[in-house]
């Protein structure tokens, strides 16, 4: 299969899905035409996979086409941001029509499930890799922004945490329990909070998404903000099922654990008492912003915020 046929039977697809969206010109020519709306500001953001550094070769095609959108896409709910577009680069060692086939199905549920639509992209011979760039919308100055957060905010945090890092034990599991079943979907088919980061625009002075665990993520908010945290290990919000697998090192899970692409926001305690219920229940307050810098785990030093900056690719092993 040639490299253009490849593109019309298996990605184009992704192109004409259904919905509004502000591209005027997709895929097909030298470049994509995205319209930014009078008042709107245009906010991007862009992952790299790479086969053996995020996932191993025999990762199921089709959970990787939704974990590499959703990856991405996380990034726009941080912000804020509607969802409109993204574009794939994707580096295949051979044309492997049946791992091309179901790649796509899962993109494209993703894709259809996020909003996103397909406005270009590349492929070229390699090893495997995969880099999405995803676009999205916000009224002018509303994105959110990591350096907002103020002394007296309350930290939020959306759904359960550690799930997804649990999930690791299982991934060769032959006959997953239901409880590892639970985890491992937390894994394979992240949830980015699209609908809840547009929700927080009008409420939260800073926010970040959960990638590289709660204590990395809520230390980058410190850091680009000049403030403090304190936060309480019995606020954590973890699952039934997370506790039943690591029983007390379920909090372990939630506090350095990262992929559950959860959202972690400051929001003013005045903000957050006239919040409407029904975004009171997505959300759990876990601590508060202090002044005085460093992060505090029930008023104890957890180290400086350059301890806890999450994964990094090219840090020195000791």
């Amino acid at each position: 299969m040639g490299e253009f046929e490849l593109i019309r039977q298996y990605f184009m697809p992704l192109a004409r899905l259904h919905g509004p969206h502000s591209l005027l010109v997709g895929p097909g020519d030298d470049c994509a035409i995205q319209q930014v709306p009078s008042g709107s500001d245009l906010v991007f953001s862009i992952d790299t996979l790479v086969v053996g550094v995020h996932f191993p070769l025999s990762y199921r095609p089709d959970y990787l086409g939704w974990r590499s959108l959703a990856v991405a896409a996380s990034d726009l709910a941080a912000m804020g941001a509607d969802p409109t577009c993204f574009t794939l680069a994707l580096t295949l060692p051979e044309a492997d029509e049946v791992w091309l086939r179901d790649f796509a199905f899962g993109l494209g549920k993703a894709a259809e499930s996020f909003g996103l639509v397909l406005a270009g992209g590349d492929t070229t011979r390699g090893p495997l890799a995969l880099s999405l760039q995803v676009h999205g919308l916000v009224p002018h100055g509303a994105a959110i922004r990591r350096s907002g957060a103020r002394p007296g905010d309350l930290i939020v945090v959306s759904g359960t945490l550690g799930d997804a890092g649990a999930a690791l034990d299982y991934l060769e599991a032959l006959s997953p329990s239901t409880d590892e079943e639970f985890v491992l979907e937390r894994y394979h088919h992240p949830e980015p909070r699209l609908t809840l980061g547009v929700a927080l625009r009008s409420l939260a002075t800073a926010a970040i998404d959960v990638s590289d665990g709660l204590l990395a993520d809520l230390g980058h908010i410190l850091e680009a903000s000049s403030v403090g945290a304190s936060i309480e290990r019995a606020r954590l919000p973890v699952s039934p099922a997370l506790k039943r697998l690591k029983g007390l090192a379920a909090q372990d899970y939630a506090l350095h654990s990262g992929d559950d692409y959860e959202l972690c926001a400051t929001i003013p305690e005045a903000s957050w008492a006239g919040a409407p219920s029904s975004l009171k229940q997505q959300l759990t307050v876990i601590g508060v912003i202090e002044s005085a810098r460093g992060l505090r785990l029930d008023g104890a030093a957890v180290g400086s915020e350059a301890d806890a900056v999450g994964f990094d690719h090219f840090r020195r092993k000791s």
